[in-house]
């Protein structure tokens, strides 16, 4: 991913609320299995690391999109950002 496109999903992103929390169970295999099938619905997901989580954000991003063979795009404090690009059809139009 090029430093073009990430800053483009960035901005998308901004604007999306969280869908996934990870609390003090942290990332668990249900978690991590619901984040995969929503990718089937949506190539951008964000995703809030709660405060009594004590796991490292960018840790447990690295483990998502490892898991789920997507990308991440950011992690800002508790926020996570990941990206995975449909295979059914684009939804996101990803700058050259």
């Amino acid at each position: 991913m090029t430093s073009k496109q990430r800053a483009y999903l960035k901005s998308l992103a901004s604007s999306l609320e969280p869908i996934f929390q990870i609390g003090k169970g942290s990332l668990t295999p249900e978690v991590t299995e619901a984040i995969s099938e929503a990718f089937n619905k949506r190539e951008l997901i964000k995703i809030a690391v709660l405060k009594n989580c004590f796991d490292d954000p960018n840790e447990i991003a690295a483990t998502v999109a490892e898991r789920t063979k997507s990308q991440v795009v950011q992690v800002i404090g508790k926020k996570i950002v990941l990206y995975k690009e449909s295979k059914d059809h684009k939804k996101i139009e990803l700058p050259k």
